[in-house]
C-alpha cells in the first residue's frame, strides 16, 4: 500500500476520527465563549446563532463517535 493511498485513508481511519473530535472539541470553545459574551451583552440574535453552532458541534461529535464504534478493528492504517 503506498503513502498516497494510506494518506486518503486517514479520515477513515481511528487516529483521524480521534482527530476530526480534537478538531471539533476545540470549536465548542469558540461557540462556548460566544454563547457566554450574548448573554452578558444580552444580544438574542448572537445567542440564538451560537446555540444553532452548539448543537450543530454536538451533533458532529456524535456522528465521529458512532463512526469511531464502527470501524472497531477495522484500521486502515494498520492494514
Amino acid at each position: 500500500m503506498s503513502a498516497l493511498t494510506k494518506a486518503k485513508g486517514f479520515k477513515k481511519s481511528k487516529s483521524g476520527t480521534y482527530l476530526s473530535i480534537a478538531g471539533t472539541a476545540f470549536g465548542a470553545i469558540g461557540v462556548a465563549k460566544r454563547l457566554k459574551k450574548a448573554r452578558a451583552e444580552q444580544d438574542t440574535l448572537v445567542l440564538i446563532d451560537a446555540t444553532v453552532s452548539a448543537v450543530a458541534i454536538v451533533t458532529g461529535l456524535a456522528i465521529l463517535y458512532r463512526e469511531l464504534k464502527r470501524l472497531g478493528d477495522d484500521d486502515v492504517l494498520l492494514g
